[in-house]
């Protein structure tokens, strides 16, 4: 796979600067000039020349708002330095080294004694640590800054959704029951990936209640058994959502589906049985259907009769 940074409006004088990806799966389409997964549109912040400390092996590294992309220069860069790799008349060419380095993974470290001669930093990403050489101290702290602003952007971005998800205490000062929910699993989901399989992730929704269920990988009947609850307000009005994605590394994740139920029709259907077990239908997709377990819990039953 090639791809190209095309006219990123971030920095304009980018001009067809091609970076070989073929070591990423041919599903996970990487388009430099595009949406980020939950940032908007992807950022160019810095480039430059790294070195791995230990080996002196050269890199070439491109950050964006949501990943850190080291390549290595297929074509050197010759005598005029960097400043022919944004040249419109460039013809650098470039291969990927690593999978790109997601920022909301990464912490970026000093030495120990930063103010040693050697331009060194570190990023640690996940089980791993990178130990890189700037060219020099400044451009260590340039690198050092943006990657660490943009970690926190991109963490601080997530944290909100996750945060908007229970509005709990206002709900239940006011709520007049609560609905336990166990998303069981799906079956037959639509098919996103090149060897026809997803990888899906529930969203569950009552007004302004949310809960997302964890990612399963490569399966289109993902066993979830994922629970959570959503205080009920108003017992003709409140509607279960539960919408269907698939997980995407580099651009909005896809839509795989969606489906609700009135909790009045969870009541009628539960009645005095206890709990119950539905398989709810996906809609706007051609398969793919939920199976949910419900149980509606009141504050007061007697005022509900």
């Amino acid at each position: 796979m090639v791809l190209s940074f095309g006219l990123l409006t971030a920095l304009p004088s980018v001009h067809q600067v091609h970076v070989s990806c073929s070591s990423l799966p041919p599903e996970e389409q990487l388009v430099f000039n595009s949406v980020t997964n939950c940032l908007g549109p992807r950022k160019f912040l810095h480039s430059g020349k790294l070195y791995k400390a230990k080996s002196n092996k050269e890199l070439y590294g491109f950050l964006f708002n949501d990943f850190l992309l080291l390549t290595q220069i297929i074509k050197p860069l010759g005598s005029s330095g960097t400043d022919k790799v944004f040249s419109p008349k460039s013809n650098l060419q470039y291969k990927m080294y690593k999978t790109p380095i997601f920022l909301n993974e990464v912490l970026v470290k000093l030495p120990t004694d930063p103010s040693g001669d050697e331009p060194i930093f570190h990023i640690s990403h996940i089980d791993r640590v990178y130990t890189l050489r700037a060219e020099s101290i400044n451009e260590r702290t340039a690198w050092v800054q943006k990657i660490k602003a943009a970690s926190e952007l991109y963490i601080e971005t997530e944290k909100k959704k996750r945060e908007k998800a229970y509005l709990v205490r206002s709900q239940r000062a006011t709520g007049i029951g609560r609905l336990m929910v166990n998303i069981v699993e799906g079956i037959e989901l639509k098919p996103c990936r090149s060897h026809g399989k997803s990888n899906p992730y529930c969203e569950v929704t009552m007004g302004s209640q949310c809960h997302i269920t964890k990612t399963m990988q490569d399966t289109l009947n993902p066993k979830w058994n994922s629970n959570c609850q959503f205080f009920i307000k108003d017992l003709e009005q409140d509607v279960l959502c539960i919408t269907v994605f698939e997980r995407d590394q580099f651009s909005p994740d896809d839509f795989l589906g969606r489906t609700e139920i009135r909790v009045a029709d969870i009541k009628k259907d539960q009645g005095s049985k206890g709990p119950v077990t539905k398989c709810l239908l996906l809609h706007e997709v051609p398969t793919g259907e939920i199976v949910v377990r419900l149980d509606l819990q009141f504050c007061d039953k007697k005022s509900l009769l």
